[in-house]
């Protein structure tokens, strides 16, 4: 399985009592920092690139800061963020550093509020400016405000012109920093009107700015700011002044739960890690919905309120296969439902030989699938077993019992990952070299030239691995036949909501497809495709159809599938090798209630992706054509 990025995690904490309270329950007033470090380390998955925090003081006088950031790039982000609050701490003596007044008055990260998040970036854009969060700076406490998301957003021209044309004039051109911005704009209005009302209330002076800090409505501001975006997202935030908020998108592409009690809110991008955490049954934690929001106001009132009416019923199905974490008890069983209903069409390509097969799977994702699998082949052995003692017709003698039941799955740890190639390695041969070593085997583990080899994947993207590095060590075990499983349907179409999969011409269903239309003279389809995207990309996106989906259908799976194995296989190996996807069916059956299957079907859930995806064709014939 070749790496594939999501660009981001998110982690929020609210304390709801006084800092003195934590430090007597739990013994520090560091609860909710260990907490923070906790949940992000435990979504170390959802981003390696880099990482921040943010902290807010809430009741702080003037002179005094009240919000403090740390961001750090890299894989060891999580650790360097946390080791670099602590330095602050190092030259202050211990007893004052745990005295919670002390804290309050003098340490920065002793707060109320606390955001994490942890970054993969889509954009291909790097540097410590492109990690979040994001802090916009204002004298006003209400007007501060710092910003963090698990997003991507199609319409990030549309909404630049937007602000263009009111006369604004943005330093950067990227969705997080528009975004930011934008909800700046919008926080100040709303920080104005309670102004303008605290003023015909005849308030004065610091009465005002308590009156403004304790009457800001932050879903006024989210709706006034995302009403307007195109994009699989979960967005984050503080404000100075101590409100709190966190924002799904109106389709529900990208997940985001919650949990509550008398002393704290929080909130973070799975499940498994509030549980974990926290100490919390599944049962204990929330889901939010599609276009509502989680608010939490200065005084720690918490509430959920939809702010955007839902779009859709679009749930990332391709996170649940292989981002997020398989701890999570729904995602644990619906992977292995991916697996075991693939047991059919694995019989057929090893001809029903399960005495001469060896089952095994591709570290590490692809482990629940596999466990999935075997149940699958367990019952139908047992079923076989039941057949052949009930077509006796007599009583079984011990040796013929002893023989039945000796049928067996037989399943071994064939694929070991072991390296990540290093970039210090540039030349191209002995970089390639190197890249076909990332994984090794187990040698003797199958029958050279009598045993069948099934070996189970999440997904199938690029294929990359699976043609420099995975078929060609497999090949070493002199198998009978390799048998290469995706639990994952076949991969035909980018994705513009997070993950980083935005080109067609990455996809080996895609370059397969193309190949198919070349091999048999249909250039023209090819063609007539690309004429049809130019013809869709003129009209209003939201009137737009996906064309790039007729390019498969002169192909059945099986055509498309042949054609994968003779693109993937590697120089020099000879032995059979066919690939078995999971079907469209199979995917909804085993999880039913994620239905974002755009990967798969190309039914994009917002007009911004379709318009992107009959893009990414023209741009192809294009790139292809110069």
């Amino acid at each position: 399985m070749e790496e594939i990025k999501e660009d981001c995690g998110v982690a929020l904490i609210r304390l709801l009592k006084p800092l003195e309270y934590y430090q007597e329950k739990y013994g520090t007033w560091m609860y909710p920092l260990n907490k923070l470090y906790l949940m992000m380390e435990k979504q170390h998955n959802r981003g390696q690139e880099g990482a921040g925090m943010a902290c807010v003081k809430l009741n702080t006088q003037p002179g005094n800061e009240y919000m403090f950031r740390e961001r750090a790039e890299g894989s060891n982000a999580i650790t360097e963020i946390f080791d670099n609050v602590h330095k602050d701490y190092a030259n202050i003596a211990s007893d004052d550093v745990s005295n919670v007044e002390f804290a309050k008055a003098n340490l920065p990260f002793a707060g109320e509020l606390y955001m994490g998040h942890l970054r993969y970036s889509t954009t291909g854009k790097s540097g410590i400016t492109y990690v979040h969060p994001f802090l916009r700076r204002n004298n006003w406490r209400a007007k501060n405000l710092c910003f963090c998301g698990n997003f991507n957003m199609t319409n990030v021209d549309e909404i630049f012109d937007k602000l263009t044309l009111q006369g604004q004039c943005p330093r950067v051109y990227s969705d997080t920093y528009i975004m930011l911005e934008l909800m700046g704009h919008r926080l100040d209005r709303e920080v104005e009107r309670n102004f303008g009302i605290a003023k015909t209330k005849g308030l004065t002076n610091t009465d005002i700015t308590k009156f403004i800090e304790d009457n800001v409505k932050m879903s006024n501001v989210l709706k006034k700011t995302m009403a307007d975006f195109d994009g699989g997202y979960v967005v984050c935030g503080v404000t100075g002044s101590g409100e709190m908020f966190s924002m799904r998108d109106p389709w529900g592409i990208r997940p985001a739960f919650y949990y509550k009690n008398d002393e704290i809110v929080v909130l973070a991008s799975e499940r498994p890690v509030l549980q974990t955490t926290f100490d919390l049954d599944s049962a204990d934690i929330k889901e939010l919905a599609p276009g509502a929001a989680l608010l939490v106001k200065r005084d720690g009132e918490c509430s959920v309120e939809q702010i955007l009416q839902p779009k859709g019923d679009s749930a990332c199905s391709f996170e649940r296969i292989y981002f997020s974490r398989g701890s999570d008890c729904d995602i644990y069983n619906e992977r292995k439902k991916l697996g075991e209903q693939l047991t059919e069409p694995i019989l057929e390509a090893v001809n029903y030989d399960i005495a001469h097969t060896v089952f095994s799977y591709i570290p590490n994702t692809a482990e629940v699938a596999y466990y999935g699998m075997l149940n699958g082949f367990k019952r139908y052995l047992n079923d076989e077993k039941i057949k052949k003692i009930e077509s006796l017709g007599h009583a079984p003698s011990h040796e013929e019992l002893e023989e039945i039941l000796n049928d067996y799955v037989r399943s071994e740890k064939i694929a070991w990952k072991d390296i990540k190639l290093r970039t210090f390695i540039t030349e191209g041969n002995s970089r390639n070299d190197l890249a076909s070593h990332v994984y090794d085997i187990t040698y003797d583990s199958i029958t050279p030239n009598e045993d069948n080899l099934v070996i189970i994947d999440d997904s199938i993207v690029r294929g990359t691995t699976l043609k420099k590095s995975i078929l060609r060590i497999l090949d070493r075990l002199h198998p009978k036949k390799m048998v290469v499983v995706s639990s994952a349907p076949q991969i035909r179409y980018p994705d513009y909501y997070g993950i980083d999969m935005p080109r067609l011409e990455e996809f080996c269903v895609f370059r397969a497809t193309i190949a198919l239309l070349k091999d048999r003279g249909m250039d023209n389809v090819i063609r007539d495709t690309y004429n049809e995207c130019k013809e869709e990309l003129k009209k209003p996106k939201e009137d737009m159809v996906n064309v790039v989906r007729n390019i498969y259908k002169p192909f059945t799976i099986e055509e498309i599938n042949n054609k994968i194995v003779e693109i993937l296989r590697p120089e020099g190996v000879t032995t059979p090798i066919e690939i078995v996807y999971q079907s469209i069916e199979g995917l909804h059956k085993a999880i039913p209630n994620h239905k974002g299957d755009w990967y798969f079907t190309g039914h994009f859930p917002t007009p911004g992706g379709t318009k992107l995806c009959n893009q990414a064709f023209v741009n192809y014939v294009e790139s292809v054509e110069k």
